[in-house]
């Protein structure tokens, strides 16, 4: 009984940590500020260079489910395969 106990854990386990994925970590994100001025959550990526127009930079996808990242002037904008996950301001640097 203990042995069958054992390997329905193991066996748990095993598949918990089968169906972990990446996780994108992005500092001071204010998703209450959502306006027109940058994409909304959901655009394609189609959409999002019809209505912003072509990004400075095209960042290819890494990880699984794939991420990618377009670099606009102020904003930034995350994809998972071809829809926006968040977009975001560039930190404006004090002036010293």
């Amino acid at each position: 009984m203990n042995m069958k106990l054992a390997a329905l854990v193991a066996a748990a386990f095993m598949i918990m940590s089968a169906a972990q994925a990446d996780t994108l970590l992005v500092e001071n994100v204010d998703e209450t500020a959502a306006s027109d001025a940058r994409p909304s959550r959901g655009m394609t990526m189609v959409r999002v260079e019809g209505r912003y127009g072509a990004p400075r930079v095209k960042q290819a996808a890494v990880g699984h489910p794939p991420i990618s990242r377009w670099d606009y002037g102020d904003y930034v904008v995350f994809f998972e395969y071809d829809r926006v996950l968040h977009s975001v301001e560039k930190p404006r640097l004090a002036n010293n």
